[in-house]
């Protein structure tokens, strides 16, 4: 059976003009991209994504608008799925607690599983400081869009 796998990302820039990277640690590898993930069975693309904020960086968000769907194919890094992401411009209705870095994968504590969280300067962000293909093409979207 051949799978589809849908993702949502939030893009959510601060009034400094820095939108915020997810450095991750998972299976086994090392990424940089924006806060979302994967929907659950039943859930649509706002609800999912206010509960991966919830998860990742415990914050509640508001969308402002849809900013981008994938529109090539993208195969999954971690299994044979079709990945179709769908990115939105968000912006945190509660405070943002985390602690920021300023280095990529700077993780606190040891584990399979971290993560933590640093701003970037749209003026300065480069597609290649992002891991996967469609982040890349969402960060070119991004710079075109400056």
């Amino acid at each position: 059976m051949y799978q589809f796998n849908v993702r949502v990302y939030g893009l959510l820039i601060n009034d400094r003009n820095e939108i915020l990277i997810s450095d991750e640690q998972e299976y086994g590898m090392q990424f940089a991209k924006f806060p979302g993930g994967g929907l659950e069975h039943g859930e649509g693309l706002i609800d999912g994504l206010k509960r991966e904020f919830v998860e990742e960086c415990n914050v509640e968000i508001e969308i402002i608008q849809h900013f981008y769907t994938t529109d090539f194919y993208i195969k999954s890094a971690f299994n044979d799925s079709q990945i179709i992401s769908v990115y939105y411009l968000v912006k945190n209705i509660t405070p943002l607690n985390l602690i920021f870095k300023t280095t990529p994968f700077d993780f606190d504590g040891k584990g399979e599983v971290l993560q933590s969280f640093r701003w970037r300067n749209l003026t300065e962000l480069q597609p290649e400081e992002v891991t996967f293909a469609i982040d890349q093409h969402v960060v070119q979207l991004l710079i075109n869009s400056i």
